[in-house]
C-alpha cells in the first residue's frame, strides 16, 4: 500500500493505493482513514476480479535484511 499525502490544493487528506491491483485507489482525511479505505476498496477489487475471472496477482515478497 502505497500513501501519498495529498496537498491543500487537493483537497487535503492522504492518497492510497495498491500499485499491484490496477486502479485499486481510495482516500482519506487521516492515514488511518485511508488505510481503512483501501481495505475496503481491495476487498471490492477482489471480490470482481473473482466474479469476471480477472487474473489476481500473487503478492510480491518483501525480504528483510
Amino acid at each position: 500500500i502505497l500513501l501519498t499525502e495529498l496537498s491543500a490544493d487537493d483537497g487535503g487528506g492522504w492518497f492510497a493505493e495498491i500499485p499491484l491491483l490496477e486502479g485499486c485507489i481510495s482516500d482519506g482525511e487521516t492515514q488511518l482513514e485511508a488505510l481503512t479505505m483501501i481495505e475496503d476498496a481491495k476487498r471490492g477489487w477482489l471480490a470482481s476480479a473473482l466474479e469476471l475471472g480477472i487474473s489476481i496477482p500473487e503478492p510480491e515478497k518483501i525480504l528483510a535484511h
